[in-house]
């Protein structure tokens, strides 16, 4: 490594980029929660938190489950407590004793889930729930394969009666209950919507028959809580049709907002309220428990321990924590669940069946858990339906002369442009013409030949792998990406249609080459009918394929007509997003998740891959390929904790001293602009900058302003931005597309994105869709890889430093690194002791649970 500068000026120690924040950078830094169980908030120091949790994003893709119980899991109904009171109706002291007790081990969690629920009038959605782990039966309803039976193999549970019953409280749980019946949308309008609490049922004395109709009503609402009119689209856009009656009754309502505080929504009450409002508001409290569940998912969580729910609600001033998460589950706007507690070292007792193991009592909204449910539903359908090869397979069948050659055409992605969505991009519709036919499946022989041809030993261990499961993890650095390319070639190679997915255009760039050079090797393999040879369609972006404008498109019962799917950077797949592509994979398809642990985690909640390979629910294969050349070097000992010196002759890696923030911006730019072009030979249009944040002296903005000013002087005058600028643009909250701006009309800003032309309309031309892109952040920029990056990391940036951190940034250079250090001894000490931080989620005891069910199933059978 060399501490050699490119230019020549001298050098110095900072302070660093403020916090960038998540959607809207008006997220609150975080919320306290119990020790250990993370915030549920954005990070503590904000700083470069991923972006919004599937925010207008990806659809839930829960489709797989039906209701607040469906899935294997089955999400806790409301009421699940159901603690007796007084005439049979829960209290928040019953509540809080029931769950201190399941969390302290005194009383069984089976009894705690299982207790009828007054309110929901039937048993607790856990009832039949497994003791070890203790989640609940499927519920009806449940989307299941043709043929399937329960989804690790068993038989459907039927629905639990407080989860398919909910309006047996006399209270509506849906629009469908009309239009007079007063509801409160979750935030972003998700799931369903959940039932106001009685007593503010009414409207506000000031009547709602005074407003004006649309929008306009929703600003007049609005500017009578001082709140700013700007914020109506927004508003709109979340409570639906009916926002303003639903905030002039309920003022927090404007909670659910993205950006708004809980400071600023009680202001706003208060303004409307009057001496009515209060922090005892029992709608108060319902609006803060969904905030901060939504908060909890902005940094990663599907869930929360029930101890730091209660503990952020009474740093929020909310008097009775417990009452407050009683009434949340009694009114179905959280659910509840228990999850198995492992003691690190300790054997289950097989022998004891009566033994209880402890659990943790979990609270998380409809949507995140469905999403949870249905994906580990799909992949144990994957895993089940799955048919070992025998000899005499390998034959296509008659409905396989539909070749495979032309599989781009039912959504080819013509602009080739992952920032190609539009506005009006949605799920494919089925195509009536493609075939519903049988995944085919090569012989035993015929794997093994493809496993014999393959260009490494890695890569060969991966075929057999997928020749004998329906999904595998495959885990390796960035040289590792070759052995998926070489699976893809050899699947298309033995005639089954196989592509790969990844999330950004670099990203499917790179694999299509690799893909490509792989195909040579299993050239003698071509024999069979249909074997594609254009690899140039054997690689997509994820939104492209789920969309339907890249890929094979979809069969006529609405699967992707694949019989092989690799999924690239699977660290980055949110709950919501898998879910949708694991729903639409057919039975017997093969899934590969395939990349490099050490990498930050998805923008949206979940932790998919570290949860698959936690389970080990399926094969793993760990790649042996190391990443070469200097900056491979350093990125490897990052990866196990050790900041190596290494050798960079050629100043592949380079060291650049920085005293303060100001300084750190003043060597970027020279970085950038002349001393990288001049010594390495990259242009600056090829250098990346990376930082740990968007504000500060030395976040996104100062060094966007400052390298605009250098590279594109420019007046900015479309929405601040100039042709010529580059830009991050993000199509969906948690995902950026680079580009470059070519002009600016009366449909919008015009942005060239990975070749292709992007309009972003006027109205959406702000910080949430477009940023200048000189700049970006390390969660902005995984995916991507540049010939040169510069790291930028001034002195008090080392807050926001970890491991996962440090390897993503790292690595996203190619030929040339740069760090412009000023955090000193921090840099090592977070590559060393400081991991990523840790994500509450529900899948790894789903998938556990899945695979104890179809173990005893086959012992049974």
């Amino acid at each position: 490594m060399s501490t050699d500068r490119l230019s020549d000026e001298a050098a110095p120690e900072p302070t660093a980029p403020g916090p960038e924040t998540t959607e809207g950078e008006t997220a609150e830094a975080g919320t306290s929660g119990a020790e250990g169980q993370g915030a549920p908030g954005a990070d503590a120091s904000g700083v470069d938190a991923p972006g919004a949790a599937g925010r207008g994003g990806t659809e839930t893709g829960a489709a797989g489950a039906a209701g607040a119980g469906a899935g294997s899991g089955g999400a806790g109904a409301a009421g699940g407590a159901g603690a007796a009171g007084q005439g049979g109706v829960p209290t928040a002291a019953a509540l809080a004793a029931a769950v201190r007790a399941v969390e302290s081990g005194e009383r069984s969690a089976d009894s705690f889930f299982t207790a009828r629920s007054p309110r929901a009038g039937g048993t607790g959605a856990a009832a039949g729930s497994r003791k070890n782990g203790g989640v609940p039966a499927p519920a009806a309803g449940s989307r299941e394969r043709a043929g399937q039976g329960g989804p690790a193999g068993g038989p459907a549970g039927s629905a639990p009666e407080s989860a398919a019953q909910p309006a047996q409280s006399g209270t509506p749980s849906s629009p469908q209950n009309g239009p007079e019946a007063h509801t409160h949308p979750t935030p972003n309008g998700d799931g369903p919507n959940r039932p106001a609490p009685a007593e503010h049922a009414a409207p506000h004395p000031a009547t709602t028959a005074d407003l004006a109709p649309g929008l306009d009503g929703v600003r007049q609402v609005l500017a009578a809580g001082g709140a700013p009119e700007a914020l109506a689209g927004k508003t709109a856009e979340t409570l639906g049709e009916r926002a303003a009656e639903a905030l002039r009754e309920d003022p927090w309502q404007l909670l659910s907002v993205p950006g708004v505080r809980p400071e600023q929504a009680d202001g706003f009450a208060r303004a409307l309220l009057g001496p009515a409002c209060g922090p005892d508001d029992e709608r108060r409290a319902q609006a803060l428990v969904g905030w901060l569940l939504e908060q909890a998912a902005l940094a990663g969580h599907s869930a929360l321990e029930a101890s730091a729910l209660r503990a952020a609600l009474a740093q929020r001033s909310v008097p009775d924590p417990d009452e407050a998460l009683q009434m949340a589950i009694a009114e179905g706007a959280v659910l509840v669940f228990q999850d198995a507690i492992e003691t690190p070292g300790a054997r289950p007792a097989a022998d004891d069946e009566d033994e209880e193991q402890p659990v943790r009592v979990l609270l998380g909204l409809d949507r995140f858990a469905m999403a949870e449910e249905s994906v580990a539903d799909g992949l144990a359908r994957l895993l089940n339906t799955f048919e070992e090869p025998s000899d005499a397979d390998g034959v296509a069948p008659e409905s396989d002369e539909k070749s495979a050659d032309d599989e781009g055409d039912a959504g080819d992605d013509k602009d080739g442009g992952d920032g190609g969505d539009r506005p009006d991009a949605g799920a494919p519709e089925p195509d009536a013409d493609s075939p519903v036919r049988p995944v085919r499946q090569p012989s035993p022989a015929q794997w093994e030949a493809a496993a014999t041809a393959a260009p490494s030993p890695s890569a060969a261990e991966l075929i057999r792998a997928a020749a004998h499961s329906g999904l595998v993890a495959h885990t390796g650095a960035e040289a590792a990406r070759a052995e998926p390319a070489a699976l893809i070639a050899a699947a298309r190679a033995l005639g089954l249609r196989a592509c790969g997915a990844t999330h950004t255009a670099d990203g499917r760039a790179r694999l299509s080459r690799q893909v490509a050079e792989a195909t040579e090797a299993f050239a003698d393999l071509a024999a069979a009918p249909g074997a594609p040879d254009d690899a140039a369609k054997a690689a997509v972006t994820l939104s492209g394929l789920l969309a339907g404008r890249e890929g094979p498109g979809r069969d006529a019962d609405g699967a992707l007509a694949l019989d092989v799917l690799v999924v690239l950077d699977a660290p980055q797949l949110d709950l919501e997003t898998a879910a949708m592509l694991v729903e639409s994979l057919a039975d017997g398809t093969r899934l590969v998740l395939s990349g490099d642990p050490g990498m930050l985690w998805s923008a949206g909640p979940g932790r998919l891959f570290a949860d698959v390979l936690a389970a080990r629910c399926c094969p793993q294969v760990a790649s042996r390929t190391p990443d070469f050349g200097p900056v491979g070097e350093l990125v490897s000992g990052i990866g196990i904790g050790e900041l190596n010196q290494v050798e960079a002759p050629g100043k592949e890696v380079v060291i650049v001293p920085a005293r303060d923030p100001g300084e750190a911006v003043h060597r970027t730019v020279q970085l950038v602009a002349d001393s990288v072009p001049r010594a390495i030979g990259i242009p600056a249009e090829q250098t990346q900058v990376i930082t740990v944040g968007h504000g500060g002296a030395a976040g996104t903005r100062a060094l966007n302003a400052a390298l605009k000013e250098r590279l594109n002087p420019g007046p900015g005058r479309f929405g601040g931005f100039d042709p010529g600028d580059r830009v991050a643009y993000s199509p969906a909250p948690g995902r950026i597309v680079p580009g470059t701006v070519t002009g600016a009309d009366a449909a919008g800003l015009h942005l060239e994105c990975a070749g292709a032309p992007v309009v972003v309309p006027r109205e959406r031309v702000g910080a949430d869709t477009v940023r200048h892109g000189w700049a970006i952040t390390a969660h902005q920029a995984v995916g991507t890889r540049w010939p040169a990056a510069v790291v930028v990391l001034p002195g008090d940036a080392a807050k926001g430093l970890t491991r996962a951190w440090v390897y993503t940034a790292f690595g996203r250079a190619e030929r040339h690194l740069s760090v412009v250090q000023g955090v000193d001894q921090a840099l090592p000490r977070a590559v060393a002791e400081i991991p990523a931080k840790e994500r509450t989620t529900r899948l790894r005891t789903l998938l556990q649970l899945h695979t104890v069910q179809a173990t005893a199933d086959a012992l049974a059978g």
